[in-house]
């Protein structure tokens, strides 16, 4: 019988890229959607239709049609 444990797949601390302590995001582009979000949700606070996303990425091949 084959025992699968995934943590033994995960890299160490060794093999992982050290960071340089600069954040990705810079305070306004935190702040921005923060703010966005704080005013759709006093505005739309009776309605639960909706949805907000931030730091989603869009990936795409550039010979191939966009699915939408």
């Amino acid at each position: 019988m084959f025992n699968y444990n995934p943590l033994d797949c995960l890299p160490s601390s060794v093999e992982l890229p050290d960071s340089d302590d600069t954040p990705a995001d810079n305070e306004l582009q935190i702040l921005v959607p923060n703010l966005l979000l704080a005013t759709l949700a006093l505005i739309w606070q009776n309605r639960d239709d909706w949805f907000f996303g931030i730091n989603m990425g869009i990936y795409y091949f550039e010979f191939y049609p966009p699915n939408i």
